[in-house]
């Protein structure tokens, strides 16, 4: 056995001091994931932890970087509980995981197909996206309450979400939705007028699906690859002018929510991972509350089931 040199004792420890910090990192995040909401209160002096934060500024070397460390973090999880207590939520929503390395494989779901689905390469239509992760998708429809107080929740929450546009509705406010995308929201496809595809012609289905693509890239800067029809309602027609479009993935969804109750497709009456979820751009003009109330019953859902709220592109 070769003797153990001072530069080994050294790497080892070191290598130690890393595996630490990997090991509280992984167990402050989970702590902060975990949707009870608590965190730790800030202390007297207005910093994070109060009493118990890790005083870094007396230490040295990696003993000094691992409280650093777990100080910052302790930070941020306060910073994350005052800003979902200043929306109305006890709980903070669970932070999603990293986006797949490898999307899943994107199929019709089974009794959402038409015929020649396959053969003729047409846009899947699903409610579900195949994953294991225990995610959920919010998409957003139509276009029509332009409420300013949900831009500023969903940004400080860190919500992901994705809109589907129609222009009869967003056009007056072209502005509103450029604000949305500036913040990272995808801007997908929802028809010039919101028809019911199945009752116009090839030809008609393809002005209502080109036209908005046309509308989207002159007014957002980017033609999308989603579109959602309007009611979920489609046939072969439609999914044929999609494609002739530039679309690739049609979903619709599994579940609805509104301002004050949800309602589900499956028969138990419950989230599946990788679900989609619709809610429209609505507010007490349509009768259904405001969307910030919306966004509560949402968040207020998911969270006590475990659910964290991902980005549906990062999956597609």
């Amino acid at each position: 056995m070769r003797p153990v040199r001072q530069n080994d004792k050294n790497g080892a420890r070191g290598a130690g001091v890393r595996r630490g910090v990997g090991v509280l990192a992984l167990a402050l995040l989970a702590s902060g994931c975990a949707g009870s909401g608590a965190a730790p209160a800030p202390g007297a002096d207005g910093g994070a932890g109060g009493a118990h934060a890790p005083r870094a500024a007396h230490l040295e070397g990696p003993a000094g970087a691992l409280a650093a460390y777990a100080s910052r973090l302790r930070a941020a999880q306060v910073r994350r509980a005052a800003v979902a207590r200043r929306w109305g939520l006890t709980a903070v929503p669970l932070t999603p995981p990293a986006p797949p390395a490898r999307k899943p494989v994107i199929e019709a779901r089974k009794g959402f197909e038409v015929d020649g689905q396959k053969e003729l390469g047409l846009p899947p239509v699903f409610t579900t996206v195949p994953t294991k992760d225990k995610v959920v998708f919010l998409t957003v429809d139509d276009g029509a309450q332009k409420d300013p107080a949900f831009l500023r929740m969903m940004s400080d929450l860190r919500i992901p979400y994705t809109a589907f546009l129609s222009d009869f509705l967003v056009k007056d406010d072209y502005g509103y939705f450029r604000r949305m995308r500036d913040r990272g929201v995808t801007l997908d496809n929802h028809t010039l007028h919101h028809p019911y595809l199945p009752a116009l012609s090839y030809a008609r289905q393809k002005r209502e699906i080109c036209g908005m693509q046309d509308v989207m890239e002159k007014q957002f800067g980017r033609r999308p690859t989603v579109f959602r029809p309007p009611f979920g309602n489609y046939d072969q027609d439609t999914l044929r002018a999609a494609r002739a479009c530039g679309i690739r993935y049609a979903p619709i969804w599994n579940e609805e929510v509104f301002a004050d109750h949800w309602e589900y497709r499956e028969e138990d009456q419950d989230l599946h991972p990788g679900d989609i979820v619709l809610t429209h751009f609505q507010g007490r003009e349509q009768g259904t509350g405001t969307m910030p109330e919306m966004v509560r019953r949402f968040l207020r859902t998911v969270t006590a089931k475990g659910y964290a709220v991902a980005r549906l592109e990062d999956y597609l």
